[in-house]
């Protein structure tokens, strides 16, 4: 298994177990299995003039097409920006969200 995540041209963030589509040993393409979206954003806190911001923040997972019942979603090459290794903590929180154990 190898989740990742990915930035969309559509500005996007969506983790998944992803793996190459490859034709004519290019890669075409990417298969997201179990994508999510991933969405934060930073608590509105207030604090004293001088106060540095505290740098949490707030994640959360939802199924990336939630009207469909398709566990795997191909997505074209051209459609991905880049594809990184989530932070352990995003990855942690996907693989409990998806029923994932934790080897």
């Amino acid at each position: 298994m190898s989740i990742k995540l990915a930035l969309l041209k559509s500005g996007e963030s969506v983790i998944s177990d992803a793996k190459e589509l490859i034709a004519d040993d290019k890669v075409c393409g990417y298969l997201f299995d179990k994508p999510h979206k991933v969405e934060y954003s930073q608590p509105l806190v207030l604090t004293e003039e001088n106060e540095p911001p505290s740098g949490e923040l707030q994640v959360t997972l939802s199924p990336w097409i939630v009207l469909t019942s398709d566990t795997n979603i191909p997505v074209p090459r051209d459609w991905i920006i880049t594809i990184v290794e989530p932070l352990t903590i995003i990855k942690e929180m996907y693989e409990e969200r998806i029923g994932m154990d934790n080897d």
